[in-house]
């Protein structure tokens, strides 16, 4: 079949991520059977040939819809029908304890890292678009997040693999319009009590109208000229850290540091002494930076994990409970 504009343009793409494996390797792509990952998966399947490489397809089952194990089916049907070696579906169980986007995303990516285990991957192909990337900033701006947050998804984390973050939404469609690929569109994405639904829908489309058009791709663009930033910023406070003792920090050392340091340092920190993984929120650094920019007595301070913080004798102790 003779590639048209968009399928070009997602096949550069995805060359581009997978030409960094080795022939015979495995490589997932997760696939809901929406235009970006449908797509994606399409065409993976044809740029893996050449390079020798394994593609299996993976349908997540949250089990949150009714009719969803049919729906999943239909997905993984349509995967093997365009020549994917192995689609599969695996069901998860979502256990509600912070929200249902991200109790959801949870069990997703923790499924997916499990069976990529199991198989033997080498990478997880995930088909964000440069339309997710800006819904991903707004929705930071609006919880008033730090750099790491703004500079939002990473091409590539892991085993985790972006290829489509400079491609638009608008070119995944298109991309299975070329191939006669036929999309399902998930009734969660029109859902607008879901916070990015409500982005995509409703606050883009306005700073469109009325600061003109391009704003996604400003957006995009911010947050990769942040996460530059932030890579640096946590390059230095890694090479910090490591010459320190966390339980023990001296404050003189840290108050001679900038503040972008600081804080990061002390969030390595807390969690190297056995805070829960993503449990400090900025409010709490800001406590425990007051211990040593702003030291007026203050009290042991208790943090997520049974860490507890306080200062003796110019220095910031750490412990958790045992």
């Amino acid at each position: 079949m003779e590639s048209t504009p968009n399928l070009i343009a997602l096949r550069l793409a995805v060359r581009k991520v997978l030409m960094q494996f080795t022939a015979g390797d495995v490589v997932i792509v997760a696939t809901s059977g929406g235009a970006d990952s449908l797509s994606l998966a399409y065409v993976a399947s044809l740029e893996a040939v050449p390079l020798a490489l394994q593609i299996i397809g993976v349908t997540i089952d949250h089990q949150l819809q009714h009719g969803s194990q049919k729906q999943a089916q239909k997905v993984t049907d349509q995967l093997r029908s365009l020549g994917l070696q192995e689609a599969k579906i695996i069901q998860v169980h979502v256990n509600k304890t912070d929200g249902m986007e991200a109790s959801a995303r949870r069990a997703r990516y923790e499924a997916l890292e499990n069976y990529a285990t199991s198989c033997d991957a080498v990478a997880i192909l995930l088909g964000h678009t440069r339309d997710d990337q800006a819904e991903t900033v707004l929705l930071g701006l609006a919880r008033g997040s730090g750099a790491r947050s703004l500079s939002g998804m990473a091409p590539e984390n892991g085993k985790y693999f972006r290829p489509l973050l400079n491609i638009t939404r608008a070119q995944t469609v298109g991309a299975c319009i070329e191939a006669n690929l036929v999309p399902w569109e998930d009734p969660h994405n029109s859902d607008e009590q879901y916070a990015r639904v409500r982005v995509r829908r409703a606050v883009l489309p306005i700073l469109e109208k009325n600061l003109g058009p391009g704003v996604s791709d400003a957006l995009a663009r911010t947050a990769a000229l942040l996460r530059d930033d932030a890579d640096a910023l946590d390059a230095l406070a890694d090479e910090q850290f490591a010459s320190m003792e966390p339980s023990s920090l001296e404050v003189q050392r840290l108050s001679n540091l900038p503040k972008a340091l600081r804080t990061r340092i002390l969030r390595l920190a807390i969690y190297a002494i056995g805070a829960p993984s993503g449990s400090i929120s900025a409010d709490h650094v800001a406590v425990i930076e007051a211990l040593v920019t702003s030291w007026h007595g203050q009290g042991e301070i208790d943090l997520p994990g049974g860490v507890k913080v306080r200062r003796i004798s110019g220095r910031l102790s750490l412990s958790a409970r045992s």
